[in-house]
């Protein structure tokens, strides 16, 4: 889980601080002295460190916070707002010229980063073409075609023995003749700078007029990933960056180090596999992250982004009635895995995160995956009339999912129970407002 060992040093040290009735600047200093070490040990860059600790400092061994009725409080609140401001204060979108007009973004790194770009660009209502500029590795080609595929956006190709150059210009000249305004160069991605490719990336952008710069790098490198991107930004210039991997860093140093590094944004980062999982990079929201505040905004949108407006309102109608199938069932399961994994979308909410931070969460995937072969193991007529479960139906079920028939009965008598609670509520509901989130029945 992202950050999930800084943020368990920070929020041991933050309970501490909440546990005394007033602060000293003894208390206060000791208090950053412990962060200080936590962000060391998250390998965020030894300079930027020294800065944090230092203006967090200056604002809290101050009058108003040492006196103030909370604060310990006052102290969580100004190491939130430094951190904010470390990574960026503000949510910097990839800038796009007019729609009749053509926008060249020059990306280096890893072809599925890429291939997600080009899905948002296309969510965003644009028409994107990814260009195969990366003529070196063997199958890199290959690769971008198949993530372009995934993502039904066409890949500008011309093989191998090719100057890139020359592959970029003709894209740019096959994207005005098609209708196309969002070109995405896919170049040479290493995780070490080299000046063979330096020199590439100058030419190309020598030969055209690029809009944005982008280099992707692995979060979990930690400070090697700082490093690759200043020495990119001197040679190259970047406008911005991307993290992938973030969900299994730990730690945190790159996330916390780059902005201040080299003074560029970070754009989105990768939070899985899926599109979705590139996320918008939000400062404060990943801040609130760190600090174990959960992040409640990102998990709304992640809600909302599964949720069909017109499903919501029949669910809303079969819920008031009282009419809810195994086929529904199905469906609230289907929305739940979309949004991400289980313990990452517990981690959003707040103080959840360290009260289930020993606690395996792997179980309940395997179980909604179970559960979902049990459901579809049955016939339609039995997913939609759950009023035919008998017997010889369950043991059928049962064979077919490939589980003993206890966990069928059990799925049946949790289905059942759920029914006789919406009966209950369906009456009490009657004349309030009913929001489109609801409690997803899949876990």
């Amino acid at each position: 889980m992202a950050f999930e060992s800084l943020s368990e040093k920070l929020q041991n040290v933050f309970k501490n601080l909440r546990n005394k009735g007033r602060l000293t600047e003894a208390d206060v200093k000791a208090a950053l002295k412990e962060v200080k070490m936590a962000l060391l040990e998250a390998d965020v860059n030894f300079k930027v460190v020294k800065q944090f600790i230092k203006s967090v400092q200056e604002r809290a061994i101050g009058q108003d916070v040492l006196n103030s009725l909370t604060p310990g409080q006052m102290v969580i609140k100004i190491v939130n707002e430094e951190m904010v401001s470390l990574m960026g204060s503000e949510t910097t979108e990839i800038p796009l010229k007019p729609s009749n007009e053509i926008t060249i973004i020059l990306m280096a790194g890893e072809k599925t980063t890429c291939a997600k770009i080009a899905g948002k660009m296309k969510q965003k209502g644009r028409s994107p073409l990814l260009v195969a500029c990366d003529v070196y590795r063997p199958a890199a080609i290959k690769q971008l075609q198949v993530n372009g595929e995934k993502q039904g956006v066409p890949v500008f190709a011309m093989g191998e023995n090719q100057n890139p150059v020359n592959i970029a210009k003709a894209a740019v000249e096959h994207a005005a003749r098609n209708n196309m305004n969002v070109v995405i160069l896919d170049t040479a991605g290493r995780l070490h700078v080299d000046e063979e490719m330096m020199a590439e990336l100058q030419n190309i952008k020598a030969a055209l007029d690029i809009d944005e710069t982008i280099l992707v790098v692995d979060a979990m490198t930690g400070q090697d990933a700082v490093n690759v991107a200043k020495s990119f930004d001197e040679t190259v210039g970047l406008d911005g960056v991307i993290l992938t991997k973030l969900d299994g860093d730990t730690r945190g140093g790159a996330a916390l180090s780059i902005r201040a590094v080299i003074g560029k944004p970070i754009l989105y980062v990768g939070m899985g596999e899926k599109l979705s999982d590139l996320e918008q990079f939000y400062p404060d929201r990943m801040a609130s992250r760190i600090l174990g505040m959960g992040d409640v905004l990102t998990l709304i949108e992640k809600a909302e982004a599964q949720i069909d407006e017109d499903k919501a309102r029949e669910m809303t109608r079969k819920f008031k009635k009282a009419e809810f199938t195994y086929e529904d069932y199905l469906e609230n399961m289907s929305q739940v895995k979309n949004m991400g994994n289980i313990q990452d979308l517990i981690a959003m909410i707040p103080g959840m995160g360290s009260q289930l931070k020993n606690v395996d969460l792997s179980g309940s995937e395997a179980q909604m995956k179970r559960t979902e072969s049990i459901i579809l193991s049955m016939t339609p007529e039995e997913r939609a009339n759950p009023d035919l479960m008998n017997m010889s139906r369950k043991k059928r079920i049962a064979a077919g999912a490939g589980v003993p028939i206890s966990e069928v009965n059990a799925l049946v008598k949790q289905f059942d129970m759920m029914k006789k609670m919406m009966k209950q509520f369906s009456g009490q509901l009657s004349g309030k407002k009913r929001s489109k989130f609801r409690m997803p029945f899949g876990f």
